[in-house]
């Protein structure tokens, strides 16, 4: 079945699409920016996983806290505002923004994702 997928998603063009993660402190802001981002057609969709666990340094500390994971599916176009709009509705000093190229999509997902920004 991998093999069969591996067709499909292979010879359709996905270098404009882009999937960006940030975590946040909870689900009422994980919510209201997903839905945000979605109403400025900066992200066609925004997965909010969680609760999760994380841990990493802060201010030189080893911090624990649990968060929302938001995966943000964008393009090359919307990547300079779409960070402006997380920056700016975010309630961390420093909140994460990271972006990760796509190797592939099924050609009818990526064709919906790039009409949603556009339409």
């Amino acid at each position: 079945m991998l093999s069969e997928m591996s067709a499909d998603i292979t010879e359709f063009d996905t270098t404009s699409i882009r999937l960006a993660v940030t975590t946040v402190g909870g689900r009422t802001e994980a919510e209201a920016l997903a839905t945000a981002l979605v109403e400025r057609k900066l992200a066609a969709c925004v997965n909010i996983v969680g609760p999760i666990q994380s841990v990493y340094r802060w201010q030189g500390d080893v911090e624990r806290a649990e968060e929302f994971l938001l995966l943000i599916k964008t393009d090359t176009a919307r990547l300079s505002p779409l960070e402006h709009a997380v920056h700016e509705m975010h309630s961390y000093d420093t909140p994460e923004f990271l972006v990760f190229e796509v190797a592939g999509a099924a050609e009818a997902y990526a064709t919906w994702l790039l009409d949603s920004l556009t339409r």
